[in-house]
């Protein structure tokens, strides 16, 4: 099985639950896809997103890919490394099984739906703990929704939970990516080589290395 999916690459493509399946293709057989539309929200919806659609073409049929995003950045950052990741419930439930890639100098996206800040935080903490940040590049943020504040979150906001991670972690954190639990969804390759720039004013990130269309 694993033979036949490297020797004759097909677009597997998917997002949150579906990072633990593009997590085990890669550490098991060094398998690329895409993080990007799922079937029953994306691709099944009567009202198909011209975004989404265009930017999943555009991802799985050019040997290059950027995207880029005018929000505001905490830090300059210029990074290069492999681009992975995906849902941050799934990579966090990967830590310590044979599942989870070792990525070493990657540039790591993540994302998630209905968690609360300080859930979060957890999570984010847990990846620190467990080594997979100190082998990162640069962290890049997709869209948290879904989460909304309660009096049990006590003000805490996520943009305070990324401060705080970022503070104590020290791996610099972009936020922004247009990726995640939204109708407007970028399409990005698991696998891709990368590059990360951000100012004050914005980020770019560039992509090549990954299956495509001739």
């Amino acid at each position: 099985m694993q033979r036949r999916l490297a020797d004759k690459p097909i677009a597997i493509v998917g997002h949150s639950d579906f990072t633990a399946i593009q997590c085990a293709l890669f550490a098991q057989a060094g398998i690329k896809s895409f993080g990007g539309p799922i079937f029953n929200r994306d691709f099944g919806t009567e009202d198909l997103s011209d975004f989404t659609m265009h930017h999943f073409w555009q991802a799985i049929s050019h040997p290059t890919l950027t995207v880029s995003s005018d929000t505001p950045q905490r830090r300059p950052v210029e990074a290069g490394g492999m681009l992975w990741g995906g849902n941050l419930a799934i990579l966090a439930a990967l830590v310590g099984t044979p599942y989870l890639p070792p990525v070493e100098g990657g540039i790591l996206f993540i994302e998630d739906v209905n968690e609360h800040p300080f859930r979060v935080e957890r999570m984010l903490y847990q990846l620190h703990q467990a080594g997979v940040f100190a082998r990162q590049q640069a962290i890049v943020m997709g869209e948290f929704t879904g989460g909304k504040l309660s009096d049990y979150d006590n003000g805490y906001t996520l943009d305070a939970a990324i401060d705080q991670i970022g503070d104590v972690t020290g791996v610099p954190i972009v936020t922004g990516l247009q990726f995640g639990h939204i109708d407007d969804l970028l399409t990005l390759p698991f696998g891709a080589s990368a590059h990360l720039l951000a100012t004050a004013q914005d980020f770019t990130l560039r992509m090549t290395d990954y299956p495509h269309l001739a």
